[in-house]
């Protein structure tokens, strides 16, 4: 398969973009390069290759979640500047 400088101009065109004819030579050309590219690796024998999502294997690097003891509202209330009751008070955002 190979792109046209027509198609080039149809995306373009599509995308409202602007392109010189010199860009869409350029460009051509680039995705003709990586069509090329993508017909050697269709010529490649994957029989066998498990199918994978990632290039290196991953793992869940997250810690599990622990209920761990709070420092409680009137320690966290300490260096509020304002507070009413067991809230943090702040200014209105929202009209």
């Amino acid at each position: 398969m190979k792109i046209s400088s027509r198609e080039v101009e149809y995306v373009a065109h599509l995308a409202r973009l602007e392109v010189t004819e010199k860009e869409t030579e350029k460009f051509t050309a680039q995705l003709n390069d990586i069509l090329l590219y993508i017909d050697k690796l269709n010529e490649l024998d994957t029989k066998g290759v498990t199918p994978m999502s990632h290039a290196i294997a991953v793992t869940n690097a997250f810690r599990e979640d622990k209920i761990l003891d709070s420092i409680g509202t009137e320690n966290s209330l300490t260096n509020a500047p304002d507070a009413r009751g067991e809230f943090f008070r702040v200014p209105k955002v929202i009209d």
